[in-house]
This record gives C-alpha cells, sequence and structure tokens, in this order.
C-alpha cells in the first residue's frame, strides 16, 4: 500500500524508522525491536541509507527482510548525492522487483571520506531531481521527502527555504516527513508556512525521544538547527542520571505525541535508534493497545 493512500484513511498514521545494523548481533537485536514494536501496529516503518550510498546493499536487504518476513509496509530510504543515473535506477528496479513500492527521496549527505567544494558528483544536485526521475522512471512509486521545521542547514534564507521543498512537492513528492524537533509550535508554524508557500501535501511530524544526555548532545551535533527549548533543557538538569534522563525524555516526546493527536495531525514517525524501550512507553503512556487504535 503506497503511504499516500495510507494518510487518508481518516486518522493519524503513526511509523517507526530504523537503519541497518552493521554486524549479525545487530541484525538479531533490530529484529527482537521490531518483533517488540509491532504490538503497536504501526502504519508503516522506514528504512534509512547511508552518506553516499554507504548502507545500500545492508539497506536493500534489511528493507526486503521486513517486506518478506513481516505484514508491515516498509519504505526505503534513497539518497541521491554523488550517484548516476544508471546507479539509481538499478537501485529502482531492485526495489520494483522486490514489491518495494515506497521511497523517501533524499539528497543526503556526501561520505565523510569525500570532500566537498559546493559541487556535488554524479547527476542528481538536489532531491528533487531524483523525485523527478523516480516519478519518470517508475510512476507507480510513492515518493516522500524531507521537511525542516527548523530550517535546513544548508540555506540560510529563511524567507525563501520553502521554494526548495515546493521545487520537490512539483517534481511529484506525495508526503513531506519532517527532520526532529522538541516543541509542537515549530511544526505547525511549519506547516501552516507549507501552506502559504502552495504546499498542500500532508506533512507527517518526526519526533525523537531524548534516551540520555550523550545522546542528546549527539542530536545537537548532527542536526545544529535543532532548538532545544528551555524547558526540556530544566527537565534534563534536573533529571540529573541518565536512566532518569531517558524516562523525563520519553515522556517529553510522548507529550509531544499526545499534542499532535490531539490536534489530528497526518501522521507522527518515530525515530527509534533500532530500541524499543522508549517507543513501547510513549505508547503505553497514551493508552494505546496499538496506534492503530487512533480515531
Amino acid at each position: 500500500m503506497l503511504i499516500k493512500d495510507i494518510l487518508t484513511v481518516g486518522k493519524t498514521a503513526v511509523s517507526f524508522e530504523f537503519f541497518p545494523p552493521k554486524t549479525p548481533k545487530g541484525w538479531e537485536v533490530l529484529f527482537e525491536t521490531i518483533a517488540d514494536l509491532t504490538v503497536l501496529k504501526p502504519a508503516y516503518v522506514s528504512v534509512t541509507y547511508g552518506a553516499g550510498g554507504s548502507t545500500r546493499d545492508r539497506t536493500h536487504d534489511l528493507v526486503t527482510r521486513i517486506h518478506e518476513e513481516t505484514d508491515l509496509e516498509v519504505v526505503a530510504h534513497l539518497t541521491c548525492v554523488g550517484h548516476r543515473f544508471d546507479e539509481i535506477k538499478r537501485i529502482l528496479d531492485r526495489y520494483a522487483e522486490s514489491g518495494i513500492g515506497n521511497i523517501l527521496a533524499l539528497r543526503g549527505d556526501p561520505p565523510a571520506d569525500k570532500a566537498v567544494d559546493g559541487t556535488f558528483d554524479g547527476d542528481f544536485p538536489y532531491a528533487s531531481d531524483l523525485v523527478a526521475f523516480i516519478r519518470d522512471i517508475h510512476p507507480e512509486m510513492g515518493i516522500g521527502v524531507a521537511g525542516f521545521p527548523e530550517g535546513h542547514s544548508a540555506v540560510t534564507n529563511r524567507l525563501t527555504e520553502l521554494e526548495h521543498l515546493k521545487e520537490k512537492v512539483d517534481a511529484g513528492a506525495d508526503y513531506i516527513v519532517t527532520q526532529l524537533f522538541f516543541d509542537n509550535r515549530d511544526y505547525f508554524d511549519y506547516v501552516e508556512r507549507c501552506r502559504l508557500a502552495g504546499i498542500g501535501i500532508p506533512v507527517i511530524a518526526g519526533i525523537m525521544p531524548i534516551t540520555g544526555g550523550k545522546n542528546m548532545l549527539r542530536m545537537a551535533e548532527l542536526s545544529p538547527r535543532t532548538r532545544f527549548p528551555a524547558g526540556l533543557i530544566r527537565t534534563v538538569e534536573r533529571a540529573g542520571t541518565e536512566e532518569r534522563i531517558e524516562m523525563a525524555g520519553t515522556h517529553w516526546a510522548a507529550e509531544q505525541v499526545r499534542d499532535l493527536l490531539d490536534h489530528g495531525v497526518p501522521g507522527i514517525h518515530l525515530y527509534t535508534l533500532n530500541h524499543s524501550a522508549a517507543t513501547l512507553r510513549i505508547g503505553e503512556s497514551l493508552g494505546l493497545a496499538g496506534f492503530d487504535d487512533l480515531l
């Protein structure tokens, strides 16, 4: 089923994100996590794609394994920076042959060992080019794109930044998944700005629970535009220990999810970091046997 169709059933679609493990033990742990989380009955799950295609085969293997061994709808992330047309076509053809019909189209970051001088090797300068390519050669596929409520790190003009998002939508994107945020007002304002820019497709809210002090610092390093509200910082400081920070961070995320559900957002995407505990606590704190219970 295409994600765009899932988003039209009249209730908030809650989904989870995973990344390809590096070791056999990691694969075993991840599938234990997936088994744990199936009780929450997510609308779909997604699998990330490493910088410059560094996890290409592992991403494909994980996507196809989830597709073949579970009843979960799965979305394959695909980045285009540094790729050629024939490479992307082979990847898409391979997914189509495996029965995978949903792609999250991203520009992505170049591999860490590649110097970047402002230009990009490959045939896809921007994610909008990838969206148009997918729509052209596999029009049957569903396509999602990324959104940045707090602004993209590569865009300095906050008045014109949504023009880039509009280009992805005009190229054929079906829905938007946001980068993580910790204040729902940023999400609601972003959706309103999208509408003012003529962007009418669904905007799925991306939520990542804080699971420790080190985890919070890592988030700040990876997403320099991310805003940590004063109330969240005070909460973490009061918690003190890593265990209590995890509990406090999960509670904060659960309150975000509750508020988003109360406002009837089209979708909520939980970044799991391949662990089930925080996501399960969020579901339990909302009194849900499964997210498919949502009205």
